[in-house]
């Protein structure tokens, strides 16, 4: 048996040695799309193109102006008269936020009154428009006590009144780094597209090739050929995942803090379900064109529904439960808490369970699908 594995492997390395291009294919675009992951998904939004409408023109009024450029959030593009030239602003894209001081708000804040700002925001992009609306909040917060300290009056409350003070505490990423949330998860993303699209095609190349008529009159077993298959793509996937995350925890400085052992032993379990699965595909198309065509239709609902960047307590009851059979949902949370957390086996052990199960699942319904014929 071990024998017959062993030359399995043999040919499956051989067939990667004779492709020089297939080694290029295996790391380049891993390591791109670190890069792109890692520069280009943020929640950070900075210079959002804003246009003012000062009705007040106060010192007030200016001085609250004066908080939003400072921020690097926000860059005033334009300062209007009317209400009709922010519109025309906001309808042409010129501008995606707008804010209109309204006359006497200066008046109002000395007198110890509600002074209103309006904030128009752009919501064809709801994202944007989302956190544009945060960090105005935030800044009309720090404006408040500014004000208030200029004006001799503690925190803005008036003699005798209880003042609150909120002092966050982020803990495991005291920044709010996006990059320490997003780059763990792409290590994970990567990891499932590379290998999946690797073992999508394997049955199916056999068949094309002709090689699996051989295959047919030799000895082997179904569970030695889905071995021969599978420890080769799960070497190939764990030198992507150390490259990833040697990568990124050195070119991005995402902070490593748990065990390489936790780590290793859930991308183990992660891999064998990513081998599991793109298996399965394997044996349920005819051509490599049908291989392609599943893949891309099953990884990219995996991708949403992992984590990763849409949070899965948000999505509607039937998609959460549909979660629990997505390998890289468990993975991105083992990758997280590993990462940031530091966290061992006490804590991560549903995970881990998890990945065995949906990996047994998916392995042993692979052998079992697998047929030494050409129908």
């Amino acid at each position: 048996m071990f024998e017959r594995i062993r030359v399995m492997l043999m040919k499956e390395f051989l067939e990667l040695k004779r492709d020089p291009w297939a080694i290029f294919r295996l790391v380049a675009p891993l390591v791109i799309q670190l890069f792109i992951y890692g520069y280009a998904a943020t929640f950070t939004v900075n210079h959002v193109s804003t246009v003012v409408l000062d009705l007040d023109r106060s010192q007030a009024s200016r001085d609250l102006i004066s908080h939003f450029p400072a921020t690097g959030r926000f860059e005033i593009v334009d300062n209007v008269t009317s209400q009709q030239s922010l519109n025309r602003d906001i309808d042409t894209g010129t501008a995606v936020a707008g804010i209109i001081i309204h006359a006497e708000f200066a008046k109002k804040l000395l007198n110890g009154q509600s002074a209103p700002l309006e904030v128009v925001v752009d919501g064809t992009n709801s994202n944007t428009a989302l956190i544009a609306l945060g960090y105005v909040s935030q800044i009309v917060t720090i404006f408040q006590a500014d004000y208030a300290n200029a004006l001799g009056v503690s925190s803005g409350a008036a003699p005798g009144a209880v003042s609150v003070s909120l002092q966050e505490r982020p803990w495991f990423n005291a920044g709010l780094e996006d990059r320490w949330f997003f780059i763990p998860g792409v290590i994970g993303t990567l990891a499932l597209m590379q290998v999946v699209s690797l073992t999508a095609f394997a049955v199916v190349r056999e068949r094309e090739m002709g090689t699996l008529e051989q295959i047919m009159v030799s000895p082997i077993s179904r569970v030695e050929f889905i071995l021969g298959k599978t420890v080769p793509f799960f070497i190939i996937g764990l030198a992507d995942v150390a490259l990833v995350t040697v990568l990124g925890a050195a070119w991005f400085h995402v902070p490593f803090v748990g065990s390489p052992f936790v780590l290793l032993f859930g991308s183990s379990l992660f891999l064998l379900a990513a081998i599991g699965l793109g298996l399965l595909l394997s044996t349920a198309s005819r051509t490599q064109q049908q291989a392609f065509a599943l893949n891309f239709f099953l990884v990219n609902p995996l991708f949403i529904l992992s984590g990763f960047a849409f949070p899965i307590s948000a999505m509607p009851a039937a998609l959460q439960w549909f979660t629990f059979i997505n390998p890289l949902r468990y993975f991105i949370v083992i990758l997280r808490a590993v990462f940031l957390k530091g966290v061992g086996f006490a804590v991560l052990w549903p995970d881990f369970l998890g990945l065995a199960l949906l990996a047994g699942v998916m392995l042993g319904v692979s052998v079992l699908r697998f047929q030494k014929s050409l129908d």
